[in-house]
């Protein structure tokens, strides 16, 4: 097949996203597709353009050195296409995406794991991989998501939304400061008294401009894949120093991680129920990762989903799919199977 991976964008995980793409177009490549990567902000220019789906040979780390060069250039470029109205899509993007038998999403955070394209991809009839534009949305958000899966019956730790310029009237210490929308715990803090809840305000509106402030739950940190409507094995998450910040999700040997997860079985599968619930409840279908805490006394909470979880060297999904037989090129297939039956 001639498959698009999408990646780059504009997003504070940019780079988290080249990282992915590179992976699975190589994965993709050796499965047998006509795989190439494309930036969705910078595009390409109109004689890579016309080779794209033949030029198989070419060098994708230097393409992922050449995206993330561009990387200092994304804030003015958005403010120039505001003043344009060129618009979000880079040079030939949406072209090739047509041409292709189906685009896999390499992206990750706004503009990528937030429906907004999936929207666009539907309008326009493009296939892509993931769940659709509205589960999407629902999940992106940290606000939306509770109000979804909160009287589905499904545990979250409490909080309250707060957006820029508004004031909250308890604030809960200990508690968790982060962006409505943001992923790989950008912006995000755990904060102990007015001192540094201020200080995680200002990070935090720094990103958008509506926040979330969630009680803090002391627990060991665990993730679930789910595939196809079904849990993969649990993986305990253990950061070295601190939390599992942006810092230690992608610096390798920062965290240790455990796959299959030690814990009783019982409690393995009560996590793994709550994974395919919380998908369920959300509409996400296809493949996606749902982040869970656990405390002393066995209580379990969800945390949040990620519709287009990593795929990089250090990433959770895949290391929860080998432990269930599955390897990283049979994933990459699976999920362009799965996305395919949707459009059937």
């Amino acid at each position: 097949m001639n498959i698009v991976v999408l990646a780059g964008g504009t997003s504070t995980e940019r780079d988290i996203s080249i990282m992915t793409s590179v992976k699975v177009c190589e994965s993709l490549r050796r499965n047998g597709h006509n795989a190439n990567i494309i930036d969705v902000f910078f595009g390409i220019e109109d004689k890579a353009a016309e080779t794209f789906f033949n030029d198989n040979g070419n060098d994708l780390e230097k393409i992922a050195a050449d995206m993330k060069k561009k990387d200092i250039l994304v804030d003015d470029e958005l403010a120039d296409r505001k003043k344009s109205g060129k618009g979000f899509f880079g040079d030939n993007v949406l072209a090739l995406c047509l041409k292709a038998d189906i685009v896999f999403m390499g992206l990750h955070g706004s503009n990528g794991e937030d429906g907004k394209i999936q929207a666009v991809f539907e309008l326009m009839g493009i296939k892509y991989t993931g769940t659709d534009y509205i589960s999407s949305a629902i999940s992106m958000s940290k606000e939306l998501t509770k109000k979804v899966l909160v009287p589905d019956g499904i545990p979250m730790p409490k909080g309250v939304a707060l957006k820029k310029g508004h004031k909250i009237e308890y604030v809960p210490y200990p508690c968790v400061v982060k962006p409505c929308c943001g992923g790989s715990s950008v912006g995000v803090s755990i904060v102990s008294n007015e001192s540094e809840f201020k200080s995680a305000l200002t990070e935090a509106f720094s990103y958008e401009d509506n926040i979330l402030v969630e009680e803090y739950i002391k627990g060991r940190e665990f993730s679930v894949g789910v595939l196809d409507g079904k849990a993969l094995p649990v993986i305990e998450i253990e950061p070295l120093e601190g939390f599992y910040d942006y810092k230690n999700k992608y610096k390798a040997g920062a965290t240790k991680e455990t796959c299959p997860a030690d814990l009783p079985k019982e409690i393995s599968e009560k996590m793994q129920r709550w994974a395919e619930k919380a998908c369920e409840s959300a509409g996400v279908t296809t493949y996606a990762r749902v982040d869970q805490l656990l405390t002393e006394d066995g209580s379990i909470y969800c945390l949040e989903i990620n519709t287009l979880p990593g795929m990089t060297a250090t990433s959770l999904l895949p290391q929860e799919a080998q432990a269930a037989g599955i390897s990283y090129d049979e994933l990459t297939e699976k999920i362009i199977e799965i996305s395919l039956k949707r459009y059937e």
